[in-house]
């Protein structure tokens, strides 16, 4: 007897303002807008801080420095769930890309960091 065929992992929710297949929204629609971000207020994805406060109903708080090693950002492209600490790292780099599948970041979202992540900690 064979095993049956195990389901696909659920693939993350990810909620904005008219999402594309690829997390961007109605605020960040170019090529190297394929990153969703947790916030430590929600357990879902979002496409970005202006979709949190058009969507949700409450403020939005950041990731704090004991969070940064849990699965916080999205890459859009291959879903992989990156820690903040990864996520930093990629973004530090001259060409930031995805560390999984190599689809580039937008390297403009670092001057929003502080938005989604307390101050400090590895980058």
């Amino acid at each position: 007897m064979t095993a049956p065929p195990s389901a696909p992992p659920p693939r993350p929710t990810v909620r904005g303002v008219d999402l594309d297949p690829q997390t961007r929204c109605a605020h960040w629609r170019t090529g190297l807008d394929v990153v969703a971000l947790r916030l430590a207020c929600c357990p879902e994805f979002w496409a970005c801080r202006d979709c949190h406060d058009a969507l949700a109903d409450h403020p939005a708080v950041p990731v704090p420095r004991e969070g940064f090693d849990a699965p916080h950002v999205l890459c859009g492209v291959c879903r992989a769930e990156l820690t903040v600490r990864e996520y930093r790292t990629a973004m530090a780099g001259d060409r930031p890309a995805c560390p999984r599948c190599g689809a580039g970041f937008n390297p403009g979202c670092s001057r929003h960091d502080h938005l989604y992540f307390a101050p400090g900690g590895a980058r």
